[in-house]
């Protein structure tokens, strides 16, 4: 996967950072990736790669209540054996909502980068991509059945500190394609 960690240092170095936390996580991400001889093998190590996915279309912003962590986030998690971090968003999205997720106009670009403590000791470098979404969540079982549009006043209300800054990225349109507007 030294391709991926190529194409991944590439699309981290064009990022814009919304926040000081983000810019942090970028700065910390592209260090693991330098340090890490597996970043996207979660078995590897307690530190690797993860990948999320912003779901927005005509209500909002999609999320649900993570199982383990007992909070409302974004979709995603960890990275197949070969899997690129734009693939993990998607499959994930898709997974845990049983939407039918679409790239928006921005295409696979990083939209967010985070990084922060996840179960077990272990840290999550999660890459956020922005996919689009429409009609009902139906996750299937054995996923989170807590799953469902929030518009944006209430994404913010339930956000944790990771999400704010790509809530507020998603509010402002401030990625780097200019084509997004979440109001």
């Amino acid at each position: 996967m030294n391709s991926g960690r190529h194409l991944l240092r590439a699309d981290l170095e064009a990022l814009v950072p919304v926040d000081e936390r983000e810019r942090q996580s970028v700065a910390r991400i592209l260090a693991e990736l330098d340090r890490l001889p597996s970043p996207f093998d979660r078995d590897a190590g307690p530190i690797h790669v993860t990948a999320s996915a912003l779901l927005v279309g005509p209500h909002g912003v999609v999320l649900h209540l993570h199982k383990l962590a007992g909070m409302w986030l974004q979709p995603g998690g960890h990275l197949d054996r070969g899997e690129q971090p734009w693939d993990a968003a998607m499959r994930e999205a898709r997974e845990e909502t049983g939407l039918d997720c679409r790239w928006t106009a921005a295409g696979q670009a990083l939209f967010h980068a985070d990084v922060h403590p996840a179960a077990r000791g272990h840290t999550h470098l999660d890459l956020r991509y922005l996919l689009s979404a429409i009609g009902d969540p139906a996750p299937p079982a054995g996923e989170s059945q807590q799953v469902r549009w929030f518009s944006p006043d209430e994404a913010f209300a339930v956000a944790d500190p990771g999400l704010v800054g790509a809530l507020r990225k998603l509010r402002t349109g401030t990625d780097r394609s200019g084509a997004i507007r979440w109001d």
